[in-house]
């Protein structure tokens, strides 16, 4: 009885993961925005995901995987706003603060080195879609989900 409770938990904070996840990735599509309405509560889906069941990434590695998006989305936010705001004034920034929680969240739940992955791949599908529809400025939230999520599979079957 405690292991059918155990893994319906599990698949109930799985599917609202998911769900949270699309909803971030059509707001952003439309939008342009992340709302921490769906960001906060995929962040602790993921806390009591990466702590309590088992899961690919442990809490402490989801810890400084998050740590780390953090700062590295911090800095790469950081340098565009100094590059852009010298050559434009008027210029909007390249990356949001909706993007920078949102890799720290992806950091919660991939770990460090699948933050890494889910990066690079995200990084590749939003230039393929940017080069394909001749926009500058991409939604990243559904191209770093798609990332976030073949970076799951690459960590739990290949790694």
């Amino acid at each position: 009885m405690f292991l059918y409770i155990f893994w319906s938990f599990f698949c109930l904070l799985i599917t609202l993961a998911l769900y949270l996840c699309w909803k971030i990735a059509k707001t952003d599509l439309r939008r342009r925005i992340i709302p921490d309405a769906y960001l906060f509560p995929l962040m602790i889906t993921g806390a009591i995901i990466t702590a309590f069941f088992p899961w690919p990434i442990g809490i402490k590695t989801g810890v400084i995987g998050m740590a780390f998006g953090y700062l590295i989305s911090t800095i790469i936010g950081i340098v565009f706003d100094k590059i852009l705001l010298r050559k434009n004034p008027k210029a909007d920034s390249p990356i949001g603060m909706g993007d920078i929680k949102l890799i720290a969240t992806g950091g919660l739940w991939c770990g460090p080195t699948g933050l890494a992955i889910a990066l690079i791949l995200a990084c590749l599908f939003g230039a393929i879609w940017s080069f394909k529809n001749k926009e500058r400025f991409i939604p990243f939230a559904p191209f770093f989900i798609l990332g976030g999520f073949l970076s799951l599979i690459i960590i739990a079957f290949l790694l």
